[in-house]
């Protein structure tokens, strides 16, 4: 443990890992400090997400960073996965759908902006495999046809709720089935056209490969008792610092949820791994959209209130789509600098703004 212990010593950020059981102590003896409780939330994350940071980038130096991102946006969606469990559970289908969009849209273009910019800064060009992103991109085009496909009759046929539930969950498994294909055909099949670029190599030898699993599955749960606390108190400090539950859900909810996979990134990036980056973000996006949305509609089946359909409202629709194609222009050569962060990153602070000055009305 030496290795986890020095890391922890000598990373300053490492040390807001004390508001961790504070956080705890406060949800036990006053949960009803929602405001107390969602900025604790918050401190807490953040070195949970460093941590799990340089878990994956041991991880990563040991599988490859097909495997590494994998991994990450395995581990790091699990968060979203607790957050929409817990809302839906609660009837808040908004929320859900919310944070759903908002999780796409912060993965391809905040989360995979900032990393361009943050790599950019430091290197002038970085390379990473455009086939990986262009696989990814199109998952994400398909997903977004799946979300089209019931706003489009619920605006034809108001009266069309039953066939929409019957319908969503006919994509929601066709949607899952795409998912496990494309594992198989980037894990299996053809995993040699997913070869990462070179890099060049830096920083501290990696930790052991039990040592990296571990602290990946530990602060995995941390992350997502945490997540439940967040959930809870989101909702009522949004209403304290003036926030709409559409902004709450497609911004801060999607940002919190993730925050590891974002240290890891702009870890990454930092380091020259943009391939590991870029497998972050655009895996992370196109789980979401492939398997956790999906699983969302069958388990809401049994926990919900009642069935939760895939139609989005059509300006998240729209967002989403637009997201997808600039990510898909941006990643299509191959090649990044600081500038294509920056322009992905505009168009992401032209969607928060819409939703915080304007937000859209939801059913």
């Amino acid at each position: 443990m030496s290795p986890l212990l020095k890391e922890i010593r000598h990373n300053p950020l490492l040390w807001l890992l004390a508001f961790v059981p504070v956080l705890f102590a406060a949800a036990k003896f006053d949960p009803q400090a929602h405001t107390l409780l969602f900025v604790l939330s918050v401190l807490a994350i953040v070195p949970l997400a460093a941590l799990l940071s340089h878990a994956t980038e041991s991880v990563a130096a040991k599988t490859g960073d097909a495997v590494g991102s994998l991994l990450n946006a395995t581990l790091g969606n699990l968060t979203e996965l607790v957050i929409a469990l817990t809302a839906l559970s609660a009837g808040e289908y908004m929320l859900v759908k919310a944070s759903i969009a908002g999780a796409l849209v912060t993965n391809t273009l905040f989360m995979l902006g900032a990393s361009f910019l943050l790599g950019g800064l430091k290197y002038h060009t970085q390379e990473f495999n455009r086939i990986s992103a262009r696989t990814q991109t199109s998952m994400l085009f398909l997903a977004t046809v799946a979300l089209l496909i019931p706003s489009l009759v619920a605006k034809v046929d108001v009266s069309a709720n039953i066939f929409n539930q019957m319908l969503s969950l006919g994509l929601a498994v066709l949607l899952i089935v795409t998912y496990g294909l494309s594992m198989l055909f980037s894990l299996k099949t053809h995993r040699e056209l997913f070869v990462s670029a070179e890099y060049s190599e830096e920083g501290e030898a990696p930790w052991s490969l039990g040592l990296a699993l571990s602290t990946l599955a530990a602060i995995t749960v941390m992350v997502a008792l945490v997540s439940e606390i967040f959930v809870e108190s989101v909702q009522k400090a949004a209403e304290t610092f003036g926030m709409t539950p559409a902004f709450v859900g497609f911004i801060v909810v999607a940002l919190v949820g993730a925050a590891a996979e974002m240290a890891s990134s702009f870890s990454a990036a930092r380091k020259n791994r943009l391939d590991l980056s870029v497998g972050i973000a655009l895996g992370s996006a196109s789980q979401i959209a492939l398997f956790v949305a999906p699983v969302l509609v069958i388990v809401s089946y049994f926990i919900g209130p009642s069935p939760m359909d895939l139609q989005f409202w059509p300006g998240a629709v729209v967002m989403i789509f637009i997201a997808t194609l600039t990510a898909f222009l941006i990643t299509s050569n191959g090649r990044s600098a600081w500038f294509g962060g920056v322009l992905l990153l505009m168009v992401y602070l032209i969607f928060a703004m819409t939703l915080y000055l304007l937000p859209p009305r939801i059913q």
